[in-house]
């Protein structure tokens, strides 16, 4: 029940980062993320004391930050071409 649980969670938490674009958007929406599952993880590890909720917080935040910056979404194609064996590649991104 509980890893169920954790599952809809972590699915829940996960499901505001699909429309962001921006690496800063990424690396706040990560560092919430990272740092609500880090306290909460951080919690259950200490037994419920301040310092290994803020610890495990600072730790999710800062992980979660990184993480949401380096995972740009692939840019997408604003015009087609073909290359010499016939594949089609894509020539121009949007910005």
């Amino acid at each position: 029940m509980k890893k169920m649980l954790m599952l809809t969670a972590a699915i829940a938490l996960a499901a505001p980062l699909m429309g962001c674009n921006s690496p800063g958007e990424r690396a706040a929406g990560g560092a919430v993320i990272g740092g609500l599952g880090g306290a909460g993880i951080g919690a259950l590890a200490s037994g419920g004391r301040a310092g290994g909720t803020l610890a495990g917080a600072a730790i999710g935040a800062a992980s979660g930050a990184v993480i949401g910056a380096a995972t740009a979404p692939p840019q997408r194609c604003a015009k087609w071409g073909w290359d010499y064996y016939g594949q089609r590649v894509c020539v121009a991104f949007y910005n």
